[in-house]
């Protein structure tokens, strides 16, 4: 009994799971969309922003990530997530959970990432987390959680991380189920109500924990009386209470700490001495918000400690740093000073710091680059960006000889000089970007040899001339794009044979800015032009020839223009993989277009105003799987139907002006997965009905946001959803119905002919067998006129006329019927041998190799062998004129049926014995009984066809 139920809740449960993914075939979810996947294994669905208030039922059964973040989803069910066993990210993060059933993620067993926060959970349940064997991250911050239950976490066999930030926890007894985990390494309980954090009230031996934060709780005591954090390697202690007792019995007992963040709140300096005192393999440490505590000597106290390195000091509106405040960090290699409103620093500030490698002063209110800098031969990396540096002086950056890493964006520096960048002769990558850069003299002409990247991101650069960048042999990336162009002299970038990826403004392009830089892979060119003067492009066919590795272009205009363009724009750019185009085709594209990029996978051409292209533009670029249209004037696709796109898995079309769509010009795209019509002014009308069907019912491509589409036309039906019109009328639409007759005619027209052309002598014949057949009724009562009628072919009449009519006629005194004497003239032939049949006692049919092979003779046997069916007498003689075998009757399938129920005679076996030949056809003749049994008229023996 108890086999038989489990087998009862299993099949309920496969059912279960068939019901939960039956809405999952249809690729269009409705109120999600699936991320167009990087691999097959890999399926993103975003669920975000929806106004949701429960978990969609349509998720695809395969998804491995799935985002519900901000909506309204009130719980999650034992069934929200049934059968979703190949997740392995769930994200529920800002919605308004206040439960969740047990067992409700019972089928996740792969799910590695669980993010909860910012929900209304006030609870952890027993069995909330039932089935989670593989879960490494949980996420459970600002909710309402003041209960954990002692075994909620028993199931998480392999969890590594565990966020409680913001809740109600009060007891530190709360979280000793969790200290108990033996896989967790991190956990974060910041911002809750603990007073304390005493191990005497931890009941376990040891825990594997390497990362603890407990910041923004109001501990008035931290107590460890045994050793039980033996692994315990960050310690996040923050702000705590002003009282706040720091109780370690033995410094052995945090001996694993490298790693202390201290925040300020309205305490003593005492505790954090303390603290610091007690850490004794400190390496590194943050101090936020504690300006009062440095006045107060803190920083010297951490720097005594010999193992410290990295030291830092955010958010503490310190405005100056004098001699002394870091004489004592010596060995600190790290120093960030990030956020302070620093304006001031002394020149001797770092002066001890003899091992500073990284030196942060970004986000401060320095307006020169500090004094304090110079001379700091160790440094490998500074950070000075977000200050107000306007002037840099060709002294800044004196010995920074090792310096690799200099970051000045988001300054206002104006100009470079020759020599700024005189010293730092091993620095690899220089940050400028967001400063007003309008000349940089020859800064790039020397020493700056092993520099690999340059940005200059919105400069104000006026001219860049021949030769500017010629110190730069290593260069690989180069980023000198702009609001506004400049005014490049060819060769400009000539001697960079190193560089890959450049991005540049320009007012105009041409073969010859592209001289000198043949490893070029990637090109971004921001394009600007003046309406008044003429184009390059008019007479440079070629601008790009000269990149024959070139992988990735991008082409964007800020001000729109006309402007004809060469076919042969991309020539050369046999490697090209990634082409877009923003605002630059004005015009329909040339169909040769891209006959020389056969590598192309992936073309982008947005904000056009493109309306029609041809289908021969495709055809050079048949490996191309991403295509993005958006933002044209498309009225229609049909283009797509014969471009030849096999491998095309991903295609937007989205804000253009399609309103009518065929669905054909989808199903002519094989591979395509992924498609986007957002923001077309779609027409709720009987036009769009294939396509309304092929949406919801197509079971390969996902056609983003579907079910959010709206009617724009007619008015009547405007703001309704497009996948909510009911296209099932449309099926008995008057135009339909015209449509349908027409084919109809065109169709029993062209039948009509071809039975006219090919058939018409088989209808005329059918015509009167059946006349024959009404006719023959009637006739039978009637005296016959002929005794036989001989059906014979042509080559046989000499045979008919010298043997056979002499003997019947001359001899015996039988009246026969031959169609070349009796056929009535005038009349049609079919009829002629309808009433010689039926005007005869008998037929005789003279059969011979040409008798099979006549059309006439053999309609004359098939009516007299419908004769002899429907009168049930013997009305047929069959006389065989040669000897037939019986394969060679196979083909004339009637004839041979008739010779094997019927009797025949054979001339050429009658030829020593013709008396008896003529005896038996008389016999034949004048009886009109069948023979007793089928035997040989001449020989006795039996028929052996």
């Amino acid at each position: 009994m108890q086999a038989t139920g489990s087998f009862s809740l299993l099949l309920v449960f496969l059912f279960s799971c068939l019901l939960h993914l039956h809405p999952s075939l249809a690729f269009s979810l409705k109120n999600c969309t699936m991320v167009f996947p990087e691999s097959a294994n890999n399926l993103t669905v975003l669920c975000k922003k929806r106004d949701l208030t429960a978990v969609p039922d349509d998720i695809p059964r395969h998804v491995t990530s799935l985002d519900l973040s901000t909506n309204q989803i009130l719980k999650i069910t034992n069934t929200d997530l049934r059968c979703l066993s190949k997740l392995m990210s769930v994200r529920v993060n800002f919605n308004s959970i206040s439960h969740i059933d047990d067992g409700a993620f019972v089928d996740l067993v792969k799910l590695r990432t669980l993010s909860m926060s910012n929900n209304k959970l006030t609870n952890l349940t027993d069995n909330i987390f039932k089935g989670l064997f593989k879960l490494v991250t949980l996420t459970l911050s600002s909710n309402r959680i003041s209960y954990i239950s002692p075994v909620a976490f028993q199931s998480l066999v392999s969890i590594q991380s565990i966020e409680l930030n913001n809740n109600r926890l009060h007891r530190i007894t709360n979280i000793t189920p969790i200290l108990k985990l033996p896989t967790l390494h991190k956990l974060s309980i910041a911002c809750n109500k603990f007073t304390s954090f005493r191990s005497d009230d931890l009941p376990l031996n040891v825990s594997n924990l390497r990362s603890l934060e407990l910041d923004m709780n109001p501990v008035r005591k931290f107590s460890i009386r045994k050793d039980i954090f033996p692994y315990l390697q960050f310690l996040n202690l923050g702000s705590s209470g002003r009282e706040m007792e720091w109780d370690v019995a033995n410094k052995t007992f945090l001996r694993s700490v490298s790693s202390l963040s201290l925040r300020q709140a309205d305490v003593s300096f005492q505790p954090y001495n303390v603290v610091l005192q007690t850490t004794e393999s400190l390496k590194v440490l943050e101090l936020k918000s504690m300006k009062t505590l440095i006045e107060k000597g803190l920083i010297n106290i951490a720097c005594q400690i010999p193992s410290l390195r990295f030291l830092s000091v955010i958010f503490s509106d310190i405005h100056a740093f004098n001699d002394t405040l870091l004489r004592s960090c010596s060995q600190v290699t790290d120093l960030t000073l990030s956020y302070n409103h620093l304006c001031k620093l002394s020149e001797h500030s770092f002066r001890s710091m003899t091992q500073l490698k990284l030196l942060a002063l970004d986000g401060n209110d320095l307006s020169q680059v500090p004094l304090a800098l110079r001379g700091l031969s160790t440094l490998e990396i500074v950070d000075l960006s977000f200050n107000f540096i306007s002037d840099l002086d060709c002294h800044d950056f004196l010995n920074l000889t090792k310096l690799t890493k200099l970051t000045l964006k988001h300054n206002r520096i104006s100009k470079l000089q020759g020599c700024v960048f005189m010293y730092l002769t091993n620095l690899k990558v220089l940050n400028i970007e967001d400063n007003s850069v309008y000349n940089f003299y020859s800064a790039f002409k020397i020493n700056l040899r092993k520099l690999e990247s340059l940005n200059l991101h919105n400069h104000r650069l006026l001219n860049i001339m021949q030769g500017d960048f010629m110190g730069l042999s290593s260069i690989h990336v180069l980023d000198l794009e702009s609001d506004t162009d400049a005014a490049v002299e060819d060769g400009a970038f000539e001697g960079l044979g190193n560089l890959q990826t450049l991005s540049v403004s320009l007012g105009s392009y041409r073969t010859e800015l592209f001289i000198g830089i043949p490893q070029l892979e990637n090109l971004t060119l921001h394009l600007t032009y003046d309406l008044n003067q003429r184009s390059y492009q008019q007479k440079d066919d070629a601008p790009f020839s000269n990149l024959p590795n070139l992988r990735k272009l991008v082409l964007k205009v800020y001000d729109q223009r006309q402007e004809v363009l060469s076919p042969h724009l991309l020539k050369g750019l046999k490697s090209l993989e990634y082409f877009m185009a923003e605002k630059f085709f004005m015009s329909s594209l040339h169909s040769d277009t891209f006959k020389y990029t056969p590598k192309l996978k992936d073309l982008h051409i947005v904000d056009s105003h493109l309306s029609d292209l041809t289908p021969e533009l495709f055809w050079p670029i048949p490996n191309l799987q991403t295509l993005d249209l958006s933002k044209n004037d498309f009225r229609s696709l049909d283009f797509l139907t014969r471009a030849n796109l096999a491998a095309l898995s991903w295609l937007k079309i989205s804000e253009n002006k399609l309103s009518t769509l065929k669905e054909t010009v989808f199903q002519s795209l094989p591979a395509l997965t992924y498609l986007n019509l957002t923001g077309n002014p779609l027409a709720c009308e009987c036009s769009n009905a294939g396509f309304s069907e092929w949406v919801q019912s197509n079971k390969q491509t996902q056609v983003v946001n579907g079910h959010q589409y709206t009617c724009t036309f007619p008015r009547s039906k405007q703001g309704n959803k497009f996948l909510d019109f009911d296209t099932h009328s449309c099926w008995i639409d008057g135009s339909f119905l015209y449509f349908l007759s027409s084919t109809c005619l065109v169709v029993f027209s062209l039948l009509a002919s071809f039975i006219y052309h090919f058939l018409r002598w088989h209808l005329a014949y059918s015509y009167y067998l059946c006349l024959a057949f009404v006719c023959g009724k009637r006739r039978r009562a009637s005296p016959h006129r002929y005794d036989a009628f001989v059906s014979y072919n042509i080559h046989d009449e000499a045979w008919v006329y010298k043997e056979m009519l002499p003997v019947l006629e001359g001899e015996q005194g039988w009246r026969l019927c031959l169609h070349h004497r009796d056929f009535e003239p005038g009349k049609p032939i079919v009829e002629n041998i309808t009433d010689a049949i039926y005007g005869s006692r008998k037929t005789i049919c003279v059969i011979s190799r040409h008798y099979l092979q006549s059309e006439w003779c053999s309609r004359e046997i098939q009516m007299a062998s419908y004769r002899l069916f429907d009168e049930q007498e013997d009305v047929l003689i069959l006389l065989f004129m040669e000897d037939i075998p019986a394969h060679q009757l196979s083909p004339y399938y009637r004839m041979r049926r008739l010779v094997k129920r019927r009797s025949y005679l054979s001339w050429p076996q009658a030829a020593q014995h013709t008396g008896v030949f003529w005896e038996n056809i008389r016999r034949a003749l004048d009886t009109a009984d069948r023979p007793a049994d089928n035997r040989h008229l001449l020989t006795g023996r039996p028929n052996y066809i």
